[in-house]
């Protein structure tokens, strides 16, 4: 089988010979492609037999050269594009403008085995680090990243520090950051305190990388009742922290592939299957059939869990919907009602940085928060693209800005819905724009009106450019996987204002000649109550079974829907997922974004069948009938479930089969649904099309500013 990976090498990659190396090793294994310096460190796309690109991977690893030091690597599947040949491309154009901005990096072996071993002179010492890793996006303030330009700059190097700075043989050759106990920062209090008050069930409010998390044990159900009250946090899962792998283990199950995402340099949440609750507080998962676990990633953290060697709950450091504090101050001011326990320190944090979250889907790694170790890597796109800046949409908020032919895309920022976050959302954008010198000649957003990312895009006095939701959705996984036109592109999500004034959701376009064509979406129904019925599935229940001569729900629902009073119509694919928890009896209502789905999604747990509920050419009635009758005939939830994400997939099959394209891109939310996802793979690809999916940015909106910046191009 002929494949194309795209390789990104970060780290002390440029200047030792890379290029030749690869090209030397791509001739060797008859492969095709291209390798190029960029802002991201070394880009490499080889195409070729499967077997060959696996060995070329391998010998990469194994083969680099000696001077080369490699932080990151990251491996995404692209289109075969039948290109012959190998080159070695000039540089990229923009790399003057972005060089040296790499996301933060978890704590390498080296380092670790310091703070471990007794007498050496960063025993214990929490901001340890190298050139392998250790803060660099939440330190830089300007670039060159040199340490003036860092906030390292006021913690002088003492001699022995100095020394190996300057040392080209040492690993802390120009490691910005480096520090020891004599010289670096320093915590204003102790660790052993801060563990006394988890094991007291007390919330310690910690400094980290990107800011502020809020720690507690995740054994303390009172405890964990507690953080949810105070943060306002009422059953959105909470993130934990183990000690290490062998304690993860305890309570969940992971894959190798899970392992190395859990032990990479990125050290993200991965959300993983759960094995036993075992001493669990129940309250930790607020209803999630998932558990999100990370691994210690900075000394600080390693220290930290070796005196509670059992899981504890890591949150961000804010309330519920405003961004993480960063200062100290700041910290003091908003979560004294929030933690019993701070632990600071005296390294500033340039900029807020969540903790990333990953998941697995049809073996690849899908990006469902990117901030901590990834951003702000640049994406390689297909064509250069103008200066603009695309501010995204109003959940899961992320910006982007173009760069020739890469696009940097921001950290999470989150929703846009309180004050706070609006204002994270603006000094976000002035300091991307600032820290690459970028002057952006428009300003691409969201079409809806209502959006705060519109609102400023319009008052931002520069020419602007609406994109439409689903459209920068499609365009963001084309994108990500430079997949060329013609392609089939689904898009679906929960909400998106469409292009006829209603709430898109449910749609399917064929992108070809620039431009997409709407060749099929879900029947409209209504909403009642409008934004009610985003968080009560109930409502849009009660609106599709009323459309088949069911009455169900509250005589003021069916007032609404015969009146057509605050109740828009809707496609929305996020939104008959709500509809049919509901009708099963799975759930009524979702107390945070996509609840109800996910629940729905969970109900299948391993049931294995190929039927599937009529979709014909998104007409939900059938499905919504036979939904019902089955839910009132004491079918269990399970089969249902299963029935109905297999009717989804069956949809996009025949859509596929009338349009005749070969590739189809999946985007959006719904899609970050891992069974879904995997049937579409397995059946779709069974059926002869390619599939591409998210990999690198989210599928959900906090992909939008990247399709909007591409799509700005055309």
């Amino acid at each position: 089988m002929i494949e194309r990976v795209r390789v990104v090498l970060t780290g002390a990659v440029q200047g030792v010979g890379f290029r030749p190396f690869i090209y030397r090793l791509a001739g060797q294994l008859r492969l095709a492609g291209w390798v190029l310096n960029s802002a991201a460190g070394l880009v490499v796309e080889v195409e070729g037999a499967s077997s060959d690109i696996a060995l070329f991977l391998e010998r990469m690893e194994a083969e680099r050269p000696s001077a080369a030091l490699v932080l990151t690597r990251e491996v995404s599947a692209l289109a075969p594009s039948g290109e012959s040949g190998f080159r070695i491309l000039s540089s990229d154009g923009s790399f003057d403008r972005t060089a040296g901005v790499l996301p933060d990096l978890a704590t390498c072996p080296a380092c670790l085995a310091e703070i471990s071993t007794p007498g050496d002179r960063r025993y214990d010492y929490a901001f340890t680090n190298c050139t392998l890793c250790g803060p660099r996006y939440t330190i830089v303030r300007d670039i060159p990243y040199d340490r003036p330009n860092t906030t390292m700059r006021d913690f002088a190097l003492c001699d022995d520090c100095r020394r190996e700075y300057l040392d080209p043989v040492d690993r802390r050759f120009h490691a910005q950051p480096v520090a020891c106990p004599r010289c670096g920062p320093h915590l204003n209090g102790t660790i052993a305190s801060a563990a006394a008050a988890v094991h007291a069930g007390e919330i310690v409010a910690l400094k980290g990388i990107g800011g502020f998390q809020l720690l507690a044990d995740a054994r303390n159900e009172e405890t964990v009742r507690r953080l949810r009250a105070r943060k306002g946090r009422e059953e959105k899962p909470f993130a934990m922290l183990m000690p290490d792998l062998e304690t993860a283990r305890r309570y969940c199950r992971i894959s190798p592939a899970e392992e190395r995402l859990l032990l990479s340099a990125a050290s993200p949440i991965v959300l993983l299957d759960p094995m036993s609750a075992g001493d669990l507080a129940p309250g930790v998962s607020g209803n999630s059939p998932y558990l999100g676990v990370m691994l210690p990633y900075s000394p600080l953290h390693h220290l930290l869990m070796r005196r509670c060697p059992f899981p504890v709950i890591a949150t961000s450091g804010n309330r519920s919907d405003e961004p993480i504090a960063i200062d100290n101050g700041e910290a003091r001011e908003r979560l004294a009602g929030i933690a019993d326990f701070f632990l600071m320190h005296n390294r500033p944090v340039a900029r807020p940085c969540d903790d990333s979250v990953v998941r697995l889907s049809h073996g690849r790694e899908m990006v469902l928060r990117r901030a901590r170790g990834y951003a702000p890597l640049p994406l390689l796109v297909p064509k250069p693209l103008p200066p603009v800046l695309a501010v995204g949409a109003h959940l899961k908020n992320t910006i982007a800005i173009a760069l020739g032919r890469q696009v940097v895309v921001s950290q999470h920022i989150g929703d846009l819905d309180t004050l706070e976050a609006r204002q994270l959302f603006e000094c976000t954008i002035d300091d991307l724009c600032r820290l690459y010198r970028f002057k952006p000649e428009a300003v691409v957003c969201d079409l809806h009106p209502d959006y705060a990312s519109t609102a400023w895009a319009k008052a931002s006095g520069l020419p602007v450019i609406g994109i439409q939701h689903h459209h920068a959705h499609a365009a963001s996984c084309a994108a990500e996987n430079a997949l060329a036109e013609p392609y089939l592109a689904v898009s679906w999500d929960g909400t998106g204002y469409g292009l006829d004034g209603t709430i898109w959701g449910g749609e399917i376009f064929l992108a070809e000649r620039g431009r997409f064509e709407r060749i099929s979406h879900l029947r409209p129904f209504r909403l009642p109550g409008g934004e009610a019925a985003v968080r009560e599935g109930w409502r849009g229940a009660a609106s599709l079974l009323a459309d088949i001569g069911v009455r169900l729900g509250p005589d003021a629902i069916h007032q609404l829907l015969s009146r057509g009073l605050n109740s828009p119509w809707t496609t929305s694919v996020g939104r008959l997922f709500d509809a049919v928890a509901s009708i099963t009896g799975v759930a009524q209502e979702s107390k945070f974004e996509g609840q109800a789905a996910m629940l729905l999604e969970w109900a299948i747990r391993g049931l294995d069948t190929a039927e599937a509920y009529p979709l014909p050419d998104g007409d939900w009635r059938a499905l919504v009938e036979a939904v019902f009758a089955e839910a009132r005939g004491g079918i269990p939830p399970q089969s249902i479930s299963a029935k109905f994400h297999n009717g989804l997939v069956q949809w996009i099959l025949e859509t596929a089969e009338r349009a005749s394209v070969p590739r189809i891109a999946l985007s959006g939310g719904v899609f970050q649904n891992r069974y879904l996802t995997e049937r579409a793979f397995h059946v779709l690809e069974s059926s002869g099309f390619r599939v591409y999916t998210h990999q690198r940015v989210p599928a959900n909106d906090g992909g939008i500013a990247l399709g909007q910046a591409v799509l700005a191009g055309n």
